[in-house]
């Protein structure tokens, strides 16, 4: 018994050495696989399907920005990044909804001036708009266009104007959301002209032509992007486009300045953001897909015949220019009197 004895004492140790061994072996493995995880994460991602939040209904000028680059991702990542529609208030139901989600990558949100614009415009949003998002890019800046219904008895901006003189009270605009670049636009353009119009506000572009097509509202400075079939189609009759110069894709139609209304610009823009907790290493290899996609003649030709000015800029960039549109906007609110609700 003494002889056993002694022989388990001496094999004892050997056992917890063996197990030692094998915990020591366990952990390497484990802190190998935690250690880089941050850039494990830029460099393995996506390993899933990514969502795409785009805070207008389906068929509007940012759905159909964000389905291309969508589409073009989902080549480039091998995994489906599936662009979800979360319409409403302004955008801020789409960006608390990205304000609130990991950091991860696999939740991004293709948003529009609105949603520097909305700080401005709504009193208690349970997020804020520059500081709770990782800029990834700002893809492109769409001027607007001043649509009207071709029952309408002007043809010319003019033509519009004496008949706003005349009949403005009678006259609504729609835009796509209370709060949007369209809204403040219209808002503007109402302080310019002097004229008695209403703002009628809708859940995105593709209700708001709706009910422009169909006489319910009477105009709208709309993205050239969402506008473009309907004046193609003579549903719509453009008068002037809001930019410096004419656009590619409505040659034919003047700009506010060479129709008699000069100083009288606006643009909306479609930019990439994600949450605020994003690593960088992430946050920039996001952008170089996008921004090689965006780069490609195919991606530009289509951003140019929506009537978009292709920008592709840096996250860097893109936070600086947020936080002049966050200023910017801010003025214009307060320009056209409205009040936080």
């Amino acid at each position: 018994m003494k002889h056993n004895h002694a022989h388990m004492v001496t094999r004892r140790p050997q056992g917890k050495k063996r197990l030692m061994v094998a915990l020591v072996a366990a952990c390497s493995v484990l802190g190998a696989a935690l250690l880089p995880v941050g850039q494990a994460r830029a460099d393995n991602f996506p390993s899933k399907p990514v969502t795409m939040i785009v805070p207008y209904p389906a068929g509007g000028a940012t759905d159909i920005v964000a389905r291309a680059i969508a589409e073009k991702l989902t080549l480039t990542w091998k995994q489906s990044v599936i662009v979800e529609n979360r319409a409403g208030a302004g955008t801020t139901i789409g960006a608390g909804a990205v304000a609130r989600a990991a950091g991860d990558g696999y939740t991004l949100f293709m948003t529009t001036s609105a949603h520097t614009i909305s700080g401005h415009i709504y009193d208690k949003l349970n997020y804020d708009p520059v500081k709770d998002f990782a800029p990834i890019t700002l893809v492109t800046k769409v001027p607007l266009v001043l649509v009207i219904n071709p029952a309408l008895p002007a043809k010319t901006l003019p033509e519009f104007l004496a008949y706003l003189k005349k009949d403005g009270a009678s006259v609504n605009f729609a835009s796509p959301g209370t709060g949007t670049a369209q809204h403040l636009s219209g808002e503007l353009f109402k302080i310019a002209t002097k004229s008695a119009i209403t703002h009628v506000p809708y859940r995105g572009d593709a209700p708001a032509f709706t009910d422009l097509i169909g006489g319910q509202v009477q105009m709208m400075l709309a993205t050239i992007t969402s506008a473009l079939p309907q004046i193609k189609s003579g549903k719509l009759r453009a008068l002037a486009v809001a930019n410096g110069k004419r656009v590619q894709a409505l040659a034919d139609v003047p700009t506010f300045a060479e129709a008699g209304m000069p100083g009288f610009e606006a643009a909306t823009w479609f930019g990439l953001l994600a949450p605020a907790s994003m690593k960088p290493e992430l946050q920039q290899r996001i952008y170089k897909d996008v921004a090689a996609i965006v780069a490609t003649p195919e991606m530009q030709r289509r951003i140019e015949d929506l009537g978009g000015d292709v920008i592709n800029s840096t996250p860097q960039e893109f936070g600086a220019f947020m936080q002049e549109e966050t200023a910017k906007w801010g003025k214009a609110v307060k320009a056209s009197g409205m009040a936080k609700q």
